[in-house]
């Protein structure tokens, strides 16, 4: 007996800014197992799409929407998730996942009570090296780790307000992508052992960070992230081990071993990451996982603060 083909799934957009467009957008009009069937957004959402003012509008008007991506900033995000949940809506969450560790296990505990898929995405795990890096340092004894997440704020966040208020991350919005890519790849558990944040004095969250972290033995791993970087973004991370050097540039899009360059497949993070949603729907299943925004909560609750020289958009 032949398969009936399963209809797309509809998904709406809740937040239809730059990272909606640029990547949410395109990554779903490419998937044949989604279609964009309604946005959510006060800046006039999508061309020929129906837009809604708000989550409970589009919730009561299009019951059949059965999955919602939210593209928002990470504080209002939790209300929204609770509200799709609470409606049986399935959920993918943009990086990071909530603005606290606990909004996010207590989403986790909803979803699994309501029987709905959450997926709370790091979409740099979704790198091109991220499963040939895992797989190359499964069986290595790592003996150092360095990080360095540096770029321009004017040209990726430019007039962005929210990063900079308690709860928009500031240079950990970036950040987080870093150690979102370490904790997949690194075959040891690390914890943040101390932190330096630099934090202009007419802001509340940090430009730069300095993080050391350890294994509770031997492995040191320090990350460095910058928000002033000229010239060109660096998103690198090197990993030391006894049988030679890793390094993952580009945010990961690239592998090099000893120097060496090899060579990767690339689907994209986005087309990547809507691969993974529709496998977690067809699967009943769900992925959350905390770990990178509780490593950035340690940093902001074990973190120095250097005051530094204002910031002016």
């Amino acid at each position: 007996m032949t398969e009936t083909p399963r209809q797309p799934t509809p998904i709406a957009i809740v937040g239809v800014g730059k990272i909606a467009r640029d990547q949410h957008i395109p990554a779903i009009a490419a998937d044949p197992r989604f279609e964009l069937a309604a946005t959510v957004s006060r800046s006039g959402g999508v061309d020929g799409v129906e837009n809604h003012a708000s989550v409970e509008a589009l919730l009561e008007a299009r019951p059949d929407v059965e999955a919602l991506s939210l593209c928002m900033p990470p504080i209002p995000r939790f209300n929204a998730a609770r509200a799709a949940i609470a409606a049986g809506r399935h959920v993918m969450l943009e990086k990071p996942p909530g603005a606290t560790v606990a909004e996010v296990l207590t989403l986790d505990r909803m979803s699994r009570d309501a029987n709905v898929t959450l997926f709370a995405t790091w979409h740099s795990r979704h790198a091109a090296a991220a499963g040939p890096a895992r797989d190359w340092l499964a069986e290595k004894r790592l003996t150092g780790i360095r990080v360095d997440w540096k770029e321009d704020v004017r040209k990726w966040h430019p007039g962005q307000d929210w990063i900079w208020r308690a709860g928009g991350l500031g240079v950990f919005d970036p950040g987080i992508n870093a150690l979102s890519l370490l904790t997949a790849i690194c075959p040891v558990p690390l914890h943040l052992t101390s932190a330096t944040l630099s934090v202009p004095e007419n802001r509340a969250t940090p430009i730069a960070a300095d993080l050391e972290f350890s294994d509770g033995e031997d492995l040191t791993a320090m990350a460095a992230f910058d928000w002033r970087q000229k010239g060109g973004e660096i998103w690198q991370i090197e990993v030391e081990t006894d049988a030679g050097t890793l390094s993952l540039t580009e945010g990961g899009a690239r592998m090099f071993v000893d120097g060496t360059e090899r060579g990767l497949e690339d689907p994209g993070e986005y087309p990547d990451l809507y691969r993974r949603f529709g496998d977690l729907l067809a699967d009943g299943a769900s992925d959350v996982d905390p770990l990178p925004l509780i490593h950035v909560a340690d940093a902001f609750m074990l973190g120095r603060h250097l005051t530094v020289e204002p910031f002016e958009d």
